[in-house]
């Protein structure tokens, strides 16, 4: 969907992907249900389209929390033990 710059179905994302359909669909629906893609209904068709701004922001966020972890040193001490913060 990124590559392509507009909606699109779930049959032209699944057949860049090597599972079902049925998972495909359900993954589409999970992240529009989370914000991270707007799905419009025409007819039949579900068309699916990332939401930029809220995408942006969310890996933002999971970029802010690697760095934080990797500055914190905290997935695991001298020893080598697990400190259980990440």
């Amino acid at each position: 969907m990124l590559k392509c710059s507009r909606p699109c179905s779930v049959t032209e994302v699944a057949a860049c992907c090597s599972v079902d359909f049925s998972v495909v669909a359900r993954h589409l629906t999970a992240l529009a249900r989370v914000g991270l893609l707007e799905a419009t209904k025409e007819g039949r068709t579900v068309w699916y389209a990332p939401c930029s701004d809220s995408l942006a922001s969310r890996l933002r966020q999971l970029a802010d929390a690697v760095d934080a972890c990797s500055a914190n040193s905290c997935c695991g001490d001298a020893e080598g033990g697990d400190r259980g913060c990440c």
